[in-house]
């Protein structure tokens, strides 16, 4: 009996280590961001990230407690046999997992979650945007931590698996399931009303220190088991303070603009469309939004010609939620993406069906993968009827690990213009991609890998909207050209700073009455609101929509990043870190207070939305 329990406290003891080594190598991996840190800093990461460890360290002693307590009664050598199994199988996992989310973290600032799974449903294009060099990297990096785990664990307790007879069968089974119901303690997270959540291991004002503490197995599979509840989710006010706030957010916006303080930016209510969603560009890029110059010399000529708005912000960090918030005004989710659920994203008001109701037509023309995160279902859902992508392309036009590059795709979105009848009414949405990792362009103009592959989509646009110009359907055409999402540059940006999400807006076209600069603080989600608002269609149906254009909105941006979001105006902003429960950043904090009370409402009246949706 003894022996037994030695063994499971040893085992559960034994995969510490295994989580502790993590830490130092993930910082040290990760050595931009933890440039600065003290070795104070790292023993701080390991002492406070014991927590998850030893919540994992439980599940994983669970199967042998199991095991253990079965060999009271059926001894013998199949315990070690399987036991060993159990450890290799576990050293894989874990060496995965790890190997995985330390490479993704430098692209997307956040530990491994549940978004990884959404992505690897189409396992191509979630490779295309790793280079060859990490991915061979990775895959040793695997092998040889996977196997040390293996030898360590069979080393230190094959040994000393019990296998022998039990002559207290009873009291010894009673024992193992009272170590199992101590066991259930650090698995819960403590015996506090909070059980475990990464946010139990923060201690630090740095949030790299924070993730850095955090255990990636526990925040898979976390993340992975609570997506489905969201009316649970953001419960930061009852329900008449959150229906309060929303109103106040709200006010002004039904009310009627008289005819001198409304702004017409269009020739024309009936434009035909053109929606370039560029892929990655950062307002950051572009001069004429505050960016670096001589980066996209194009991009800012036109900046000249059309409708520049100077202080539009991305909702999120990813092209799935970018897509719904241009398209369909629905506000980003931190902790999952509605395209994940083609269930409730075609519950979701869009803007292809509401000027499919005007008279519209709707087409979408992108260069890679459309099922990629459910992209095809979307469009399809939306109101479109018809998808060009990749595989409308010959292969030799496929060079890219993505699909075919942005000269390509731009040549043949011309060509496809070229024959549109002027008496049609359409709009077309064009997503490029050259400029998405891992940034390799056939253009050599720019040292830095992220510029050069924007000035490689600003070449393109450029040249192709030039052609355009020489086209009949100018006359009447509207094109506007936004960002999917914004990109960590310059590089020590922190990856939930306003300047992350900061992206550059412009309407241009023969249907664009006057250039004009809108410096008004706005979200991606409010381009529908805008749009239908300058065409006089009815847009009450997109609530989290709002027309930039109406003097009597409200005038903010909200985003989300990895479960938490960030409020900006004209005055101030507010980041804050769900999981932590604190404020990241603040620029004025005596008025943060309402900035934070806005956007909890906002988000708690998102999740509610977003669990209501696609319920019979």
């Amino acid at each position: 009996m003894k022996k037994r329990l030695l063994f499971l406290i040893l085992l559960f003891i034994a995969w510490l280590p295994v989580f502790m080594v993590q830490k130092p190598w993930f910082m040290i991996y990760n050595n931009q961001l933890a440039d600065g840190c003290s070795p104070a800093d790292y023993l701080q990461v390991i002492a406070h990230g014991l927590l998850l460890d030893c919540t994992v360290a439980g599940y994983l002693t669970a199967l042998p407690l199991f095991l253990t307590l079965a060999s009271v009664w059926i001894p013998g050598e199949w315990l070690r046999r399987v036991l060993k199994g159990y450890f290799l199988l576990a050293a894989f996992l874990i060496s995965a997992i790890f190997v995985v989310d330390v490479a993704l973290y430098s692209y997307w600032g956040f530990r491994l979650d549940g978004t990884v799974l959404f992505y690897l449903q189409s396992p191509k294009d979630a490779m295309a945007s790793v280079p060859m060099r990490l991915f061979v990297q990775q895959i040793v990096a695997f092998l040889i931590y996977a196997l040390f785990i293996y030898y360590y664990l069979s080393k230190c307790l094959l040994p000393l698996v019990p296998t022998g007879w039990v002559k207290r069968q009873i009291p010894a089974s009673l024992s193992i399931i009272l170590l199992g119901g101590l066991m259930f303690i650090p698995i819960r997270g403590g015996v506090t009303t909070s059980t475990a959540n990464v946010g139990m291991v923060y201690f630090s004002n740095n949030q790299f220190l924070n993730h850095s503490a955090i255990n990636p197995c526990f925040s898979l599979l976390s993340s992975a088991f609570k997506q489905e509840n969201f009316e649970e989710q953001f419960d930061f006010f009852p329900e008449e303070e959150r229906a309060a706030v929303m109103e106040e957010l709200h006010a002004g916006q039904t009310t009627a603009v008289p005819d001198s303080l409304r702004q017409s930016l269009l020739t024309t209510t009936r434009p035909n469309i053109l929606l370039i969603i560029l892929e990655s560009f950062s307002a950051n890029t572009v001069e004429t939004t505050g960016g670096t110059a001589d980066v996209t010399p194009n991009l800012n000529r036109l900046s000249r010609e059309g409708v520049l708005f100077t202080n539009m912000y991305a909702n999120s960090f990813r092209t799935d939620r970018g897509l719904v918030a241009i398209l369909d005004g629905y506000l980003a989710q931190p902790t999952t993406s509605i395209m994940k659920y083609p269930a409730k994203a075609q519950t979701l008001p869009s803007l292809a069906h509401s000027l499919g109701d005007a008279g519209y037509t709707s087409d979408m023309f992108y260069g890679g993968d459309i099922n990629f995160t459910n992209m095809q279902s979307f469009f399809f859902g939306s109101g479109y009827s018809r998808i060009v992508s990749d595989k409308d392309f010959p292969i030799t036009d496929r060079l890219s690990k993505w699909g075919a590059n942005d000269d390509v795709t731009f040549r043949r979105l011309f060509q496809d213009l070229k024959e549109r009848k002027s008496q049609e009414s359409w709009m077309t949405t064009f997503l490029t991609l050259s400029s998405h990792e891992p940034f390799e362009v056939p253009y050599h103009r720019l040292e830095h890998p992220y510029l050069n592959s924007v000035a490689f989509t600003d070449s393109c646009l450029g040249d192709f909207i030039d052609r355009l110009r020489t086209l009949p359907i100018w006359k009447d055409l509207l094109v506007v050209m936004v960002a999917d999402h914004g990109f960590r540059y310059p590089d020590n940006l922190k990856d939930y700073e306003p300047s992350r999400f900061h992206i550059p807006m412009l309407w241009i076209g023969g249907a664009v009455s006057r250039p004009k600069i809108i410096d008004n603080y706005c979200n991606q989600t409010d381009i529908v609101a805008t749009l239908l608002g300058q065409m006089e269609l009815p847009h009450d149906e997109f609530y989290f929509s709002k027309d930039i254009l109406n003097p009597n909105a409200p005038e903010y941006a909200f985003y989300t990043f990895k479960n938490g979001f960030g409020m900006v105006d004209s005055s101030d902003f507010v980041v804050y870190d769900n999981e932590g429960g604190r404020i990241l950043m603040e620029s004025n904090p005596a008025a943060s207070e309402d900035r934070l009370r806005k956007g909890k409402a906002l988000l708690q009246t998102l999740y509610d939305d977003l669990g209501s949706r696609g319920k019979n």
